[in-house]
């Protein structure tokens, strides 16, 4: 058509008179493609539960979160009930709570989820704490050894829904054949922190695949 054609020559010439500009706009709206799919699928991921199709695995892990003398943060309880759920569901044979702790803590976080777990029912001997790792990598990098020390391989993810994509990524390039089955009962109260949450992740794991998790 006539306009179209205008239309093309007008921008051929643009880019002819202006090659740098062209370049950077070009850049900057392939850097917005990316972040727009990246967000998708950090959204899509977050509302697929793994354990609608996957029956089984070896274990469950749960990520830590923040806990305050030894008693879990709300949101870290959201995590571990979802956890105990899986495992009376008997979707696995055991859990392991990840995470360690920060400078004046007086404990770990995976010593108080696992206590946690212990006073709400869950038998001692199937529950253990991983108390290594102050990021999500590192606490994911413990836990692969301990599973793999122990002969297991695949693992129920159990964190907020948002990090569903991050930790499947991470997990799945330590070795660990991951399945998420996040929890929605505590880390999502309002659209604000949803919306933080998938906005942070997006870019988190943006970041993790050009850094990686060292």
């Amino acid at each position: 058509m006539p306009g179209s054609r205008v239309l093309a020559c007008k921008l051929v010439r643009f880019v002819r008179r202006h090659p740098l500009l062209s370049f950077l706009s070009l850049l900057a709206a392939a850097a917005a493609g990316i972040v727009a799919l990246t967000a998708f699928a950090v959204w899509r991921a977050a509302h697929t539960d793994d354990a609608s199709r996957v029956g089984h695995a070896d274990t469950i892990l749960v990520l830590g979160a923040a806990q305050y003398g030894g008693r879990p943060s709300p949101v870290f309880v959201g995590r571990l009930e979802q956890a105990a759920l899986l495992f009376h569901e008997n979707r696995a044979g055991s859990v392991i709570v990840l995470g360690g702790k920060l400078p004046g803590d007086t404990t770990t976080e995976a010593d108080a989820g696992r206590q946690f777990l212990v006073n709400d029912g869950l038998p001692p001997e199937s529950v253990f704490a991983e108390p290594e790792g102050n990021t999500t990598f590192e606490s994911l990098r413990a836990a692969t050894a301990f599973m793999r020390s122990h002969g297991l391989q695949s693992a129920f993810l159990v964190s907020d829904p948002w990090h569903n994509r991050r930790i499947k990524r991470m997990a799945g390039d330590l070795g660990i054949t991951p399945y998420a089955s996040a929890t929605w009962h505590s880390a999502a109260r309002s659209v604000g922190t949803r919306l933080a949450g998938y906005a942070r992740e997006t870019f988190a794991y943006l970041y993790y695949r050009v850094v990686g998790g060292d």
